[in-house]
């Protein structure tokens, strides 16, 4: 769990009305539902909330709400950006306890590059997934999922099956089995013939013209 701790008021204005009057005021609305109560509508400071996105783990992590001194942990659902400005507009939290089984995108981690011998051989390294969905508990939610590229070759293709996962993480994907890297073949860049042909033909025209002219000067002094 992250040490994210939010401030947060109830709003009594709900609604596009209500969330206009909060950003109106330097505040960023919410809401937050889940578990066994209702939602309830919210805001925060931007300032807050700002510091909050540039710590990294307001999305992706859980946290604590507060509110009148009584905490609440929550997981970030989804924030919402102004398109221009691109500032929080509105925030989603979700109720967990620590134990509440959660299903979210965790970022992957590349290890063992150096000793890959698909890549010292020359092979280009392609990342098909930067990011992994798990299901796992709210309060062990990893910072990244490792993946060990060490011994594979070129041609070779990494599966989500293939990873190690951390204690109480598992796939959210269970119907296929999602490629996450692969190595492949360089591309040769082949040498420009072209060019070369072009060239020789160059040269057969201008020795043309040259012999052309040597065969008028010829026709007109005679």
């Amino acid at each position: 769990m992250s040490n994210v701790v939010l401030e947060v008021e109830v709003r009594e204005n709900t609604g596009r009305g209500g969330a206009r009057a909060a950003r109106r005021a330097g505040l960023v609305p919410g809401v937050i539902y889940g578990g066994d109560e209702g939602p309830v509508a919210i805001s925060m400071k931007e300032n807050k909330v700002l510091q909050a996105l540039n710590t990294g783990n307001l999305i992706s992590s859980m946290l604590k709400i507060s509110h009148k001194g009584e905490e609440q942990r929550v997981i970030t659902k989804d924030v919402q950006f102004h398109p221009v400005k691109d500032m929080p507009q509105h925030i989603d939290f979700f109720r967990v306890t620590s134990k509440t089984i959660i299903e979210m995108e965790v970022g992957i981690q590349l290890v063992g590059d150096e000793e890959c011998p698909g890549l010292t051989k020359g092979g280009n390294l392609n990342v098909v997934r930067h990011a992994i969905e798990v299901k796992c508990p709210a309060g062990s939610i990893p910072d990244s999922i490792i993946v060990d590229i060490s011994e594979m070759e070129i041609g070779d293709s990494l599966h989500e099956s293939e990873i190690k996962f951390p204690k109480g993480v598992v796939p959210a994907i269970t119907d296929r089995d999602p490629t996450v890297v692969t190595i492949v073949m360089a591309r040769v860049e082949k040498e420009p013939e072209e060019e070369a042909v072009e060239g020789e033909e160059g040269e057969a025209v201008e020795g043309e013209a040259v012999e052309g002219e040597g065969e008028g000067e010829t026709e007109g002094e005679g």
